[in-house]
């Protein structure tokens, strides 16, 4: 069973590695890469990718995997924001009504985050209870909440979003110390998820599991809850991410979140988690996040394709997960 600590060496060089991206596009872009502005700006457009991989790490620390958090990113955002805007109707019942901005907008982060939660317990209750592989089951689960949001919708966005929710994205008045709000709610997740992991009981089953299921079996884990309680929790932090997208962008949409769950795992294992489970860690995971956030920001600013960005992402990817297998291998 590994432990945040046996991550270090692979952290620490990611962490060369982002060190000498920021250099080089410093000097590609004659400093303007490193412009304060600029830092801030690929602080918050890393913020999304954090907080989903962070709930990413806990799933893959089990051995598992999450390919529906994106969907439901944009799920959960879509129904939050409808709801804050027009109340919730079906069938020509008012269920809940138009509320003022006081309630709305608590009432968009609680039904997003519970939704979310919601269908996280879906896919660890399939995954957990009836043996089915997180691979099949999420794969499953990103094509039904994604058809969700179109059909919800009826594939159009949910605009005209109040001012002072927008804040909650970063928007005008939305930063705290001159740090976008985003950014302090994914430090948050960040800190809590530190203190689950290197603290808790619970902690140190999610790397027993991962690390050898039976075992952990055998010792008095309760693997089955483990596993739904991971999956409930990345669903929170996907529904967490789909109201504070939908902040930033003015919006909700059904388009929204496409192509996250890669960004995520990428994050993940370039932060040195092993994808077979039972190694991984938070602090790894905020660094690959970073990493991946300054990827993109330089490849823009130094004026690359986005077909080539595409290209140098995938590579990126693929470079990570050949160094996880490299490095199981060693073992």
């Amino acid at each position: 069973m590994s432990t945040p600590k046996t991550e270090g060496f692979s952290r620490y060089s990611i962490a060369i590695y982002l060190l000498f991206l920021v250099f080089f596009f410093a000097l590609v872009t004659e400093g303007r890469f490193i412009e304060q502005r600029n830092i801030v700006n690929i602080l918050l457009q890393s913020a999304i990718n954090t907080i989903l991989a962070v709930g990413m790490t806990l799933v893959i620390i089990t051995g598992g995997i999450d390919l529906s958090v994106g969907s439901v990113l944009a799920l959960c955002g879509l129904v939050g924001t409808d709801i804050m805007m027009n109340g919730l109707v079906l069938g020509g019942r008012t269920l809940v009504p138009k509320p003022n901005l006081v309630v709305g907008i608590p009432l968009a982060v609680l039904v997003s985050c519970t939704l979310g939660v919601l269908i996280g317990w879906w896919n660890g209750w399939l995954i957990a209870r009836w043996n089915i592989a997180p691979f099949i089951v999420t794969l499953a689960t990103m094509t039904i909440a994604r058809g969700t949001a179109f059909v919800y919708s009826d594939g159009k966005p949910v605009g005209n979003l109040p001012e002072a929710f927008n804040r909650l994205g970063g928007g005008t008045g939305g930063e705290v110390l001159g740090i976008p709000v985003p950014v302090w709610i994914a430090i948050i997740v960040v800190l809590c998820t530190l203190i689950l992991l290197r603290t808790t009981q619970f902690g140190r089953a999610i790397y027993a599991v991962g690390g050898n299921e039976q075992a952990a079996r055998l010792s008095g884990v309760d693997v089955a809850r483990v596993k739904i309680t991971v999956y409930m929790l990345s669903g929170f932090l996907a529904g967490l991410c789909g109201i504070v997208q939908a902040a930033r962008l003015g919006a909700g949409d059904p388009k929204y979140g496409e192509m996250y769950e890669l960004n995520a795992i990428a994050a993940v294992v370039l932060g040195g988690a092993s994808l077979a489970g039972g190694r991984g860690g938070v602090g790894g995971t905020v660094v690959g996040a970073i990493l991946i956030g300054v990827l993109d920001n330089g490849l823009v600013m130094a004026g690359v394709s986005a077909f080539y960005q595409k290209v140098v992402k995938g590579v990126v990817i693929l470079l990570a997960v050949l160094g996880d297998a490299w490095q199981r291998r060693q073992r």
